[in-house]
């Protein structure tokens, strides 16, 4: 039997593989190249099946924030999701295997559509799309996703200012990246610092209401320190016998809340009507939130704290009048800033990688010296 024949398409020549004239790179496109109106669309289902605070407080907005909104929502809840293996807030499947897996997909996949590359995912091409309209950078996405990051990593706080430092990562940041999307300018510090107290209110509410349902995926908020105070062995504060004593730990929390609610109410006043209303509206709404699990006290998580659509409208109306006059002033405001927060962060962090790219000896000699150097003359005598 003959052998088969080596023609051009059975050759076995080794070929050299060079650049192709052909290839391009992937063009930057705000939104991953998606439709506008689209991302807008799925945008809007999901934060109405996500929070219907956020969606309540969100149509206050003109038409234009509202959908920037409604972008920044989408891609929060989808990281959201991906970090704890829920959909829509649902019910925790945690796999701490691949956490740390899920936290770095997170942020592979925000960093691609910071860049303007598609990503596959629509809440991530969202988050590009709005990225793109309201300068929101790669630093203020990295404090969000530094927050899954911690989870990830089974952290627990063991101060006060460790859980300020969580509240800063995973409401704080997106308080200040919301401000933007309202039009707050880069280098209005103050206003940010306000937004972010919104989102330490926020989240502090969160954790008093959420104490036991956080306690059943195997997680704990209350620093180690006031467990310490209260005699509360760490893990045991939802046994029956220290209820009394977790009820004074949730006031202390709803407390603290109320405080950067109060300093976040000076930003809201610098904002115009329809956003400062918007504003006024989720702050009472979350607001009503903690201090219902206050005044239950030990009967707090017999049941899930929730605000019922009757009292939210009641909250929508006493925003707009509260939206007309200014805001009472704060005697003291919180100890804890969005500055400090971010000094702490930023000293948590790994170091950044040292440049590879080697550096060119200016002045020194050329970077590309000639092959054939001209002998220097020697000097002049006198």
């Amino acid at each position: 039997m003959r052998p088969p024949r080596q023609g051009k398409l059975g050759s076995k020549r080794e070929r050299t593989l060079t650049p192709s004239r052909h290839l391009r790179e992937t063009p930057r496109q705000s939104g991953g190249g998606r439709s506008r109106a689209v991302l807008v669309e799925k945008a809007r289902q999901s934060i109405e099946q996500g929070s219907k605070s956020f969606a309540a407080a969100s149509m206050l907005f003109d038409r234009t924030t509202r959908e920037r909104a409604h972008l920044l929502y989408a891609w929060c809840r989808r990281c959201d999701d991906i970090a704890d293996g829920q959909d829509h807030g649902g019910t925790l499947t945690l796999d701490n295997s691949n956490a740390r897996d899920r936290v770095e997909a997170i942020r592979v996949l925000t960093h691609r559509a910071l860049d303007g590359q598609p990503t596959a995912e629509l809440a991530f091409d969202a988050f590009g799309q709005v990225a793109a309209e309201c300068g929101l950078t790669r630093e203020m996405a990295d404090d969000v996703i530094d927050g899954f990051a911690l989870d990830a990593a089974g952290w627990r706080p063991r101060s006060e200012a460790d859980l300020m430092r969580y509240c800063f990562h995973v409401a704080g940041a997106v308080g200040v990246m919301m401000a933007r999307v309202m039009g707050v300018p880069a280098d209005d510090h103050d206003t940010l610092d306000r937004a972010c107290d919104l989102g330490f209110a926020f989240q502090l509410n969160n954790i008093a209401r959420d104490i036991w349902e956080d306690d059943a995926a195997g997680r704990c908020y209350l620093p180690l320190e006031w467990l310490a105070e209260m005699d509360i062995p760490p893990g045991q504060h939802m046994k029956p016998m220290y209820r009394a004593k977790l009820a004074e730990l949730a006031k202390r929390l709803v407390d603290l809340a109320e405080q950067h609610e109060a300093a976040a109410r000076l930003g809201a006043a610098r904002l115009r009507f329809r956003h400062r209303w918007a504003v006024i509206s989720a702050a009472r709404i979350y607001g009503a939130i903690g201090r219902e699990v206050r005044e239950l006290g030990e009967h707090a998580w017999d049941h899930r704290v929730h605000t019922s659509k009757l009292a939210k409208l009641n909250h929508v109306r006493a925003a707009f009048f509260e939206s007309l006059r200014k805001p009472d002033p704060v005697e003291k405001m919180p100890c804890w800033t969005r500055g400090e927060m971010m000094i702490m962060a930023r000293m948590e962090a790994p170091p950044a990688p040292i440049p590879q790219t080697p550096l060119r000896d200016e002045e020194v000699r050329p970077a590309n010296p000639p092959a054939n150097p001209k002998p220097t003359p020697p000097p002049e005598s006198a």
